[in-house]
């Protein structure tokens, strides 16, 4: 009974290991957002970890595939076994804490492909740790299913090639897109509220100072508020959230006005986003004026998606010669569109057609 017990969470831990780590591969930058979120002066206040992000993400979803697989073959039982229950003990750590103090939201435990509240990530890992503590006690049953050589092989193959996966989407888009911005999703219907659907519950809360100290009060506290009060701030307090539509800040903003009903309606737009044209790839902007030339021949509309500030689209546009105008939009949900920075996406009446990443603009199909 025991040996089955083992044998099941070995399958059990290795290939949610693996799942895990290959979804997380397929989108490391994704996976890099979320890390920078704790490692942001709210969460864990350790923002020097920050320029490192995307260096850790490709480290830890490389280790976890290698680490399934591992698993699953037997290889170097004591040393794999051992690194699982360190890296669940650290996962359990992180979950419990976004859980408890309500600081990270999901935490991109599966990515995009499937969304997991802090409680229900933290429930995860504590099954995971369960299993793996079973292995941890029973590690005499875990045997090696190939010889010595092949394990080797099994192992450096997994890694190099895990390595190439990562290396590939890095240059070009996810292999698979779970976003609510991938093809063939309409922006609108994502944008939309089901009739009936649930709402946010969400409570004023008004800060005055009172006698030097800033205090807080709710809309049924406000005729207690004392005389002299001074008011500093006011801010909303979710304290149940309803239902939030898979597409939401999304913005098509210039000069105070807002123009996303007109571009989502047009038949033939491109958008070519850049969240941050400071830091954005230069050759990939130097490619932009010359693609949109080509655009507008064909009868596209051209316009450049930017979170950056007005001062920093003028820069950016005197330095590549660009001439197509940038609207704005928030960072966040321009990193949701699309990971290159920049990229480019066609749509069709806020359809999305293509999406490709700055070293892809031969595959562009206008």
């Amino acid at each position: 009974m025991k040996n089955i017990i083992t044998q099941f969470s070995k399958i059990f831990v290795g290939i949610l290991f693996i799942i895990s780590g290959l979804i997380k591969l397929n989108d490391p930058i994704g996976f890099s957002y979320k890390l920078a979120e704790y490692f942001s002066e709210p969460v864990f206040n350790m923002p020097f970890f920050v320029p490192f992000a995307l260096g850790i993400a490709l480290f830890l979803v490389i280790l976890e595939v290698v680490l399934g697989i591992m698993l699953l073959i037997g290889y170097k039982t004591k040393f794999t076994i051992w690194s699982l229950l360190i890296l669940i003990v650290l996962f359990t750590f992180l979950t419990f804490y976004s859980a408890y103090y309500n600081v990270v939201k999901d935490c991109g435990c599966f990515g995009d492909a499937l969304k997991l509240t802090p409680w229900q990530s933290f429930t995860k890992d504590i099954v995971l740790l369960f299993f793996i503590l079973i292995l941890f006690f029973n590690q005499k049953l875990v045997k090696p299913l190939f010889s010595n050589n092949v394990q080797n092989i099994v192992i450096y193959a997994s890694i190099v090639l895990s390595s190439l996966m990562g290396v590939w989407v890095l240059n070009h888009l996810p292999i698979i897109d779970f976003r609510p911005f991938k093809v063939g999703n309409n922006i609108q219907k994502g944008m939309r509220i089901p009739d009936g659907a649930e709402k946010s519950v969400v409570e004023m809360v008004f800060i005055y100072k009172v006698g030097g100290v800033d205090k807080e009060f709710t809309e049924k506290d406000l005729m207690a508020i004392p005389e002299g009060a001074v008011f500093v701030d006011r801010k909303d307090k979710v304290i149940t959230e309803g239902y939030v539509p898979p597409i939401h800040d999304f913005t098509m903003e210039k000069d105070g006005s807002e123009y996303k009903d007109e571009f989502l309606e047009a038949s033939k737009v491109i958008l070519i986003v850049a969240y941050d044209l400071v830091n954005a790839d230069k050759d990939g902007l130097a490619k932009m004026e010359k693609l949109s030339l080509e655009a507008k021949a064909k009868g596209y509309k051209v316009i450049g998606m930017t979170s950056s500030t007005p001062e920093q689209i003028v820069a950016a546009k005197k330095q590549f010669g660009m001439t197509f105008d940038f609207y704005f939009c928030d960072a966040i949900t321009l990193k949701t569109i699309e990971r290159a920075n920049p990229s480019i996406v066609i749509l069709e009446k806020g359809t999305v057609i293509q999406k490709v990443h700055h070293n892809d603009i031969a595959d562009l199909k206008f």
